[in-house]
């Protein structure tokens, strides 16, 4: 059973913004100290990524496990009430996802998705050579 009550869960649900999240904040700041520049949550895009690439014609989406259901993560717990209205919900996340990769990828970009998890284990090497791997050499003198 929830332990908020309706209303309190709905304030509090009411409060999650969908850009310039604290993983996208991370992952924005570890991508500027590498000496990267980019533009934000271009609408021209499909599915407005959070970070662009324009001359590499690459993309970056920042993903919540919850929101966007990360398969096998054991953090993507569903909720345990109100299964019919969430579930319905979250599947609608997750496919909207693979459309809009699936429509970027047609159009020719490359395309990363970095797990809000893969913040929390707080591997930042890791994904530093990981966001290097994808967008090759920074620039930075």
């Amino acid at each position: 059973m929830d332990t908020l009550s309706r209303e309190e869960r709905s304030r509090r649900m009411s409060r999650v913004w969908g850009k310039d999240t604290k993983p996208e904040m991370v992952v924005r700041r570890i991508l500027h100290g590498m000496g990267y520049r980019y533009r934000l949550h271009r609408k021209d895009l499909p599915g407005k990524p959070d970070i662009v690439f324009m001359s590499r014609r690459k993309v970056i989406f920042v993903h919540g496990y919850f929101w966007h259901r990360h398969e096998g993560c054991s953090l993507a717990r569903l909720p345990k009430t109100r299964l019919d209205f969430w579930m319905p919900k979250l599947e609608a996340n997750r496919l909207r996802d693979i459309k809009c990769q699936e429509a970027l990828q047609l159009e020719e970009w490359q395309v990363l998705v970095v797990w809000e998890c893969e913040l929390k284990k707080r591997n930042f090497p890791l994904l530093t050579e990981r966001l290097a791997a994808f967008l090759g050499p920074s620039g930075k003198r």
